[in-house]
């Protein structure tokens, strides 16, 4: 046989073996090819016709809840009939999905749908009785069967869909295991077949080969290896520049390595949801076909997992987004998340929120937050509509796409490590029911992808919605004020109209008596009036007598006043050295003085102020005479008056080992229209006097209705009686009217073992008589005596409901049972168990029934509570225990409340705690200027006292204070801000006045600082605006701070605007670090370096007078001794003239004077000139003057201010208190 037949025959089964495999291989890769292909048709064609119905689904619930929550009818028929069209889409799509299923392989799917179908007719008849209640605008009801059976329906239809997509995904991963499979059996069997072409090889070939090798005339040993890798499973042959058979081999190697790749990488694709697997090699023959079929399966899966991830990608914000926007949130917080979260969720760099504003003549948008966005003077936040790209977004209402160059852009997002310019920018209107609400601005620094754009875009309507709610919330709150501030005025008018009409009914019947009377009296006046002729002329001459009896009483009156003013001048200018003195030796500060003579000294200074007490009693008893006693008529409660006479005799009981009851009969009423100042004065009288004469047994206080009364008081019923009773030594008869004149003693004797009652029960009297009542007396010898004091409970006075009344409970009956003793405090509040996590407040008030309903509320409220009745204890307590608050009343016993507040602001360890007054007299705004947090005027109601705590409870948490600083000059608003700047407080700044006044008006801050100089030395003009309005901004404490000294305009309007606004001026950066720390209250201790010390300067009372030049001026050489002696003890310079000429001598002399001390009555120049001439020199129009006056009459203080001094004292003086009023004025 020759060779070419032998090579002919090996050839041909090689070939046959090589078809064999090739066949196989085929047959396996067209099993794949069929399986893709089904898996396209069965599998993710219905995937995607599930997730199309599944958003039409979802549309159709969208649609639903909106025509549920909105009220515009057009808009609503288009609603439903959107409802119709997707209804008739669901159902298309229904039939395109059931199609699919035919086949008898998806009886389980075709079984899902159907569920899917039941459940989604139920959701359909839930979603028609919505309609129905939408349609007949019962909103609320439609809602409500929303959120229960419609949701639910809606759930199990829509969750029959995902279990379909669950069921089709497993397929898929069961038709992935079965390729898988398939292409392992395929690798198997193509090696078995290697396996036996390589041994037929041998069999065949063993016998031709050296033949074959003898006609090739080379080494076939690499086709050897080629057969051989191929037959354990190896493709990965090297090629060569073979040809014939080696070359047919090697190339089928590679096309059937490309054919087994691409089958590996399409079956991964389609098990992992890969994007873009497509098959890359180049094919020949048949191997084409499988290349497209793999191409086709992987492109539709590709965009298959793309349109799924967009959707996911959408929904999931919406979820997030909504998420967000759920709940109560003020505007601002709203919107401030919505433009954070969209901006990150679309990966933004830049985004702004404006919200549209009706409160001006034409509507316009206003930033209200932003993104990344660092706001520009240079740059407004707010536009009209139509006014830029904004207002045109809006007033299309459509969205708006537009790019920018680098240099048009204004806005540079800088980070750490990089530099973002927004090129891209998307302005995006948001409309609810077709009106506009707000309009987002978001930049891209790369082009946005349409998947973002569409997400932006579907959630404008929620946001519109949610806008729209919040400021239909804001406007409901207003109106529901408005409406209950209207209804209680209606009510008010409503019963005053009631009242009018009463009155005009009774002024009627009154007039229609009178008439008839007047017919009667006319022919009776007729009668009279000729007998009135005749008497006339009688009467005119007696009225000539009476004139001139009038002008002598007249001048006896002028004479006695000006007697009792001299005779006043006369014993306060010696006594005002005695005083003065005698307290210098008291105090012993030399030390130079043993017990005696300290004693010697106290005694001097005692009777020195018996001898004070004994002249005021004199001018009060001339006033009474001269009737220029004024009697304030008040409803007076019985049970705050006790109390508070029972407060200051208790201590004088307990001394002299006298027991001491007050009782008060259960008819009598709690409260008497009477003068509460003088019935007090009255009493404590009285009082003095009976323990004055009582050593030993008791002193009672009984209030009743009385038996028998004075024939002066006509009727019996409305009259009470308050009886001071005594087991004293008593009174004789014969002396028991004498001893109601002044000076007279019941016991003349020389051996009288008691003094006299001195001007008390003579002026008691006299008031008695004002008060419309009677003072009188009973007693015997050795046995006791009873005062009784009667009084009208019921009169001519102004009626009740034009008198304040301070009540906010009942109050408790009190039946001849004792008052409260002080000592019980300490078992009421809480100062034995305080820890230092608790909140404390100080309550400081005299009258017990309401501190006690102070206490209750506070403790109510989680507060542990300190009480104090007086305004010293209060001192006492604040500087002990430190409390978080303090309720301060203004007329407290010992020590007021202004003045309590005064001290409390000088010490740093106590001037940054807040105070709250409540007081029945009108102090707020001096209050506020010295640093409280709020006033308020009795009486006071339950809601009011709640809101105070309320108040307290978030200043007291409140961190981080906010100061507006109103400068528009650059030097002086960096020196402000350096002087208050702190890491707890936050500042805005102002540049004009008008500005100032929308920031004031929009927030509120704790305290202003304005810039007197501000729009070139018009900064009074934000005080003329403030003073206008009437609500928060004027009562913000203002701080006019000016590096230089004021025009004597600027001053006028600062006293004008103090009325009404709580101000303060400061010249000099110490004091304005001073007043901000107050109206801050801000710790010293935790203050920088730099500022403790300014406080320092400005607190520290010795350096304040240390080496002052003070000029007193007065007549006497005992007064100028006595003073100057006080002063050169904290080392002021005194120069001392005796006359008014002589001071302003030395005035000229000294151009360093820092205070005058000037007394009035001085001979040559009395102190009213001297004052006047220096006022009139234009360098000393600032100069502080402390007027200095032994007379003690009313209008004393008012002719020292008219004359130009700036204070006043009256003689004897107050060494303490002229030293503050020094401090004060030179500081």
């Amino acid at each position: 046989m020759r060779i070419s037949s032998k090579l002919f025959i090996n050839t041909s089964i090689t070939v046959i073996f090589i078809s064999i495999i090739g066949g196989i291989g085929f047959y396996y890769i067209n099993n794949v090819v069929n399986i893709s292909l089904l898996l396209t048709k069965l599998e993710t064609k219905p995937i995607l016709k599930i997730n199309d119905l599944e958003n039409t689904a979802w549309e159709r619930w969208l649609i639903l809840i909106e025509h549920s929550n909105i009220s515009d009818y057009e808009i609503m028929l288009e609603l439903e009939d959107k409802i119709i069209k997707l209804d008739k889409q669901i159902e298309i799509k229904l039939a395109e999905i059931n199609n699919i299923y035919s086949k008898a392989e998806a009886i389980k799917h075709i079984k899902t749908l159907n569920s899917f179908k039941v459940n989604w007719v139920q959701f359909q008849q839930v979603a028609e009785q919505i309609l129905l209640l939408s349609q007949n605008f019962t909103k609320k009801d439609a809602l409500d069967l929303i959120v229960k059976d419609g949701k639910t329906t809606y759930k199990k239809a829509i969750y029959n869909l995902r279990e379909l997509i669950i069921q089709h995904s497993n397929n898929i991963a069961t038709l992935n295991n079965h390729v898988s499979q398939i292409r392992w059996d395929a690798t198997n069997l193509i090696i078995i077949l290697i396996g036996l072409l390589i041994l037929s090889s041998i069999i065949f070939g063993s016998f031709i080969i050296k033949q074959i090798l003898k006609q090739m005339g080379g080494e076939p040993s690499e086709i050897t290896n080629i057969i051989r890798q191929i037959a354990a499973g190896n493709l990965n042959i090297k090629s060569n520049n073979a040809t014939g058979i080696y070359a047919n081999i090697q190339t089928m190697v590679h096309d059937l390595k490309k054919v087994i790749a691409d089958i590996i990488k399409v079956s991964q694709g389609l098990t992992s949801d890969e994007q873009n697997v497509i098959p890359t090699a180049k094919y020949q023959g048949d191997f084409i076909k499988i290349k497209q079929a793999l191409t086709k399966a992987a492109v539709e899966l590709s965009n298959i997992t793309a349109q799924k991830n967009a959707q996911n990608w959408i929904k999931n914000g919406q979820a997030e987004l909504n998420e967000i926007i759920k709940g109560e949130q003020n505007i601002t917080s709203l919107t401030k998340n919505i433009i954070d979260f969209l901006c990150e969720y679309a990966e933004a760099q830049i985004g702004l929120f404006y919200i549209l504003q009706n409160d001006m003549e034409q509507p316009y948008l206003q930033v209200i937050s932003g993104y990344a966005y660092i706001a520009s003077d240079n740059r407004s936040n707010s536009c009209l509509i139509g006014e830029g790209m904004v207002g045109q977004a809006a007033l299309k209402k459509e969205t708006i796409y537009f790019q920018q160059t680098v240099a048009e852009c204004p806005n540079i997002i800088r980070s750490g490590l990089s530099n973002i310019v927004p090129r891209h920018i998307l302005l995006l209107p948001c409309l609810y029911e077709n009106s506009i609400k707000a309009v987002l601005e978001i930049g891209f620094a790369r082009k946005p992808s349409d998947i973002k754009r569409d997400f932006l875009e579907l959630v404008l309507l929620d946001i519109g919605i949610v806008v729209n709610t919040s400021n239909s919330r804001s406007q409901m709150q207003r109106l529901l004020q408005q409406s209950q501030q209207q209804s209680e005025e209606l009510q008010s008018q409503q019963e005053e109209l009631q009242a009018q009409q009463e009155e005009l009914r009774q002024s009627n019947e009154i007039l229609e008596e009178r008439t008839k009377d007047l017919e009667q009296q006319k022919a009776e006046i007729q009668d009279k009036n000729d007998a009135l002729e005749i008497s006339k002329i009688k009467m005119e001459k007696a009225q000539a007598a009476i004139s001139l009896k009038a002008k002598e009483l007249e001048m006896a009156n002028k004479y006695k006043s000006e007697f009792l003013a001299n005779m006043s001048h006369e014993l306060r200018t010696p006594l005002n050295s005695l005083l003065i003195l005698s307290q210098l030796l008291a105090k012993n500060n030399n030390n130079n003085l043993d017990a005696k003579q300290v004693e010697y000294a106290k005694t001097i200074n005692s009777a020195g102020n018996d001898l004070l007490t004994l002249i005021n009693d004199i001018l009060d008893l001339s006033k009474v005479e001269a009737g220029k006693v004024e009697i304030q008529w008040e409803e007076v409660s019985l049970i705050d008056l006790l109390s508070s006479i029972e407060q200051k005799f208790t201590p004088i009981a307990n001394e002299k080992g006298i027991q001491f009851y007050l009782n008060i009969a259960d008819d009598i009423p709690k409260t008497l229209v009477t003068d509460g100042q003088r019935i007090k004065q009255i009493i404590n009288n009285l009082l003095s006097n009976a323990f004055k004469f009582t050593s030993e047994g008791d002193v009672k206080i009984l209030i009743q209705r009385p038996t028998k009364i004075p024939t002066d008081i006509k009727e019996l019923k409305p009259t009470i009686s308050i009886s001071v009773i005594d087991s004293g030594i008593g009174i004789s008869e014969d002396k028991q009217q004498t001893i109601f004149e002044a000076f007279q003693q019941a016991d003349g004797s020389t051996s009288r073992s008691y003094g006299g009652t001195g001007l008390g029960l003579s002026i008691s009297r006299q008031l008695a008589h004002l008060l419309g009542g009677e003072l009188t007396v009973t007693s015997e010898k050795n046995k006791g005596s009873v005062f009784t004091l009667y009084l009208p409970s019921k009169s001519d006075l102004p009626s009740k409901s034009a008198l304040k009344t301070i009540s906010l409970s009942s109050e408790p009956s009190l039946l001849t049972e004792e008052y409260q003793s002080p000592k019980d405090i300490l078992q009421i509040d809480d100062r034995d168990n305080l820890s230092a996590s608790d909140v404390t407040i100080l309550i400081v008030e005299d009258d017990r029934k309401f501190s006690n309903i102070i206490l209750e509320l506070a403790k109510d409220k989680g507060f542990k509570c300190l009480l104090a009745e007086d305004g010293l204890t209060g001192l006492k307590l604040a500087e002990e225990y430190k409390p978080d608050a303090i309720i301060l009343d203004i007329g407290l016993p010992k020590l007021d409340g202004l003045s309590l507040m005064r001290k409390l602001k000088d010490e740093s360890s106590t001037r940054h705690i807040p105070v709250y007054f409540m007081s029945a007299i009108d102090q707020s705004i001096n209050a506020k200027k010295m640093g409280a947090i709020g006033y308020l005027i009795k009486p006071i109601s339950m809601e009011k006292l709640i809101e105070v705590f309320k108040k307290i409870e978030i200043f007291i948490n409140k961190i981080v204070k906010t100061v507006l600083i109103v400068a528009d000059d650059e030097l002086n608003k960096h020196e402000i801000m350096d002087l208050v700047a702190d890491k707890d407080l936050k500042i805005e700044v102002s540049v004009t006045a008008e500005d100032a006044c929308k920031k004031l008006l929009a927030m509120t801050y704790d305290c202003v600082i304005l810039d007197m100089d501000l729009e070139q030395g018009h900064g009074s003009k934000l005080l003329e605006k403030m003073q206008q309005e009437t609500g928060q901004p004027c009562k913000i404490p203002i701080i006019a701070y000016a590096n230089r000294n004021l025009t004597t305009e600027e001053e006028a309007l600062l006293v004008h605007c103090s009325n009404k606004i709580p101000i303060k001026s400061v010249l000099s950066p110490e004091s304005l670090v001073d007043e901000t720390s107050l109206f801050l209250h801000q710790i010293e201790a935790d203050l920088p370096s730099n500022k403790r010390k300014m406080l320092y300067m400005v607190h520290d009372k010795k350096a304040v007078l240390k080496n002052k030049k003070v000029l007193l001026v007065d007549d006497d050489e005992r007064n100028i001794f006595a003073l100057a002696t006080i002063l050169e003890n904290h080392e002021v310079e005194v120069i001392c003239g005796m006359n008014g000429k002589e001071g302003l001598e030395l005035l000229k002399q000294h151009d360093d004077i820092a205070i005058i001390l000037m007394d009035i009555m001085m001979p040559e120049m009395d102190g009213y000139e001297a004052i006047q001439k220096i006022r009139t020199q234009k360098k000393y129009e600032k100069l502080p003057i402390i007027a200095l006056t032994a007379k003690a009459m009313k209008d004393d203080k008012i002719k020292c201010i008219e004359a130009g001094a700036n204070d006043y004292l009256a003689k004897p003086v107050d060494t303490d208190k002229l030293l503050s009023l020094i401090r004060v004025w030179l500081s």
